[in-house]
């Protein structure tokens, strides 16, 4: 017979019942309040693209399809723009801030480019407080998020603006290593070689770009690493990453640069020896990059 519980609340007087009665009930509270969060993640992306809208450029969104060669055979091929300028983009990142991840998860998914520009602006913001404050546990997270929607970084200023941080500063974080080949270096090596090797260039870069965070640690041998293994790399968009990367090298150590320049230079795009160069003496530049040579007249 029915009996009332605590709180008023009826029961069968069975306990093997009553626990599966509530066992049930709780189920039922969970999967109503995931729904609702799911809900909420969604009305979040929906705000963020609302307020991107606002600020949406027509003339400029048509600049900047040509501009990332998103037409066919293009390298941002398919890629669309709304034409949202990037501190717009920055300020509707801070106001969301706090944005779940399966928030950015539903922005990364966007074929819009400035709105997985504002999940990927949330990310490196995270990812650089994470490390502010020592946090390993979270750098790791969002990194291992980043890891999971690569799919998403598909365009060179997406891949400079997260990679430095999200990725490269937790890998920096996971081993002490000077260099690739030192012990505990097995995870950023891993990580590191999995980009290097992808037929996807946008990986690749990721790679490049990640290695900063070893040469502001004061390792440059792993971003050396990464630029001899992309030194016969097919895209122009990795030679210029690369010569960039070199350049922060040689900011600190440039020696090191040069002497990185003198061994591999017959092998890395004269784009990259140029990079690599730019803040150097004029007449160190010549020595690495002679002139080209006009066409004879006549």
């Amino acid at each position: 017979m029915p009996t009332a519980g605590y709180g008023g609340v009826v029961t069968s007087g069975n306990e093997d019942v009553d626990r599966a009665d509530a066992a049930v009930v709780d189920e039922a509270d969970a999967d109503r309040a995931e729904a609702d969060r799911a809900d909420a993640d969604r009305a979040d992306a929906d705000r963020v693209r609302a307020e991107l809208a606002e600020h949406a450029e027509p003339d400029y969104a048509t600049a900047l399809q040509r501009f990332f060669r998103t037409g066919p055979g293009g390298y941002g091929e398919g890629d669309v723009f709304r034409g949202v300028r990037v501190p717009r983009i920055r300020a509707v990142a801070r106001r969301h801030r706090d944005a779940s991840l399966a928030t950015l998860t539903d922005l990364l998914a966007d074929p819009v480019h400035e709105h997985r520009f504002v999940a990927l602006a949330v990310l490196d913001a995270r990812a650089r407080r994470a490390a502010r404050s020592t946090d390993r546990a979270e750098q790791e997270r969002l990194a291992r998020f980043y890891l999971d929607h690569l799919s998403a970084v598909n365009n060179w200023d997406l891949v400079d603006g997260s990679a430095p941080h999200v990725l490269g500063a937790w890998l920096a974080t996971t081993t002490a290593a000077g260099r690739p080949g030192d012990a505990d270096a097995e995870l950023a090596v891993e990580v590191l070689d999995r980009l290097v090797a992808s037929s996807v260039q946008w990986h690749r870069r990721i790679a490049v770009l990640a290695s900063w965070a070893f040469t502001r640690d004061d390792r440059p041998a792993w971003t050396l690493y990464v630029a001899e293994r992309l030194a016969d790399d097919p895209e122009d968009l990795i030679h210029k990453a690369s010569g960039w990367m070199l350049r922060e090298v040689g900011r600190g150590n440039p020696d090191l640069m040069l002497g990185f320049l003198d061994t591999h230079g017959a092998r890395l795009a004269r784009v990259t020896v140029r990079y690599a160069l730019e803040r150097m003496p004029a007449e160190v530049r010549a020595r690495y990059v002679p002139p080209r040579r006009s066409a004879a007249r006549g």
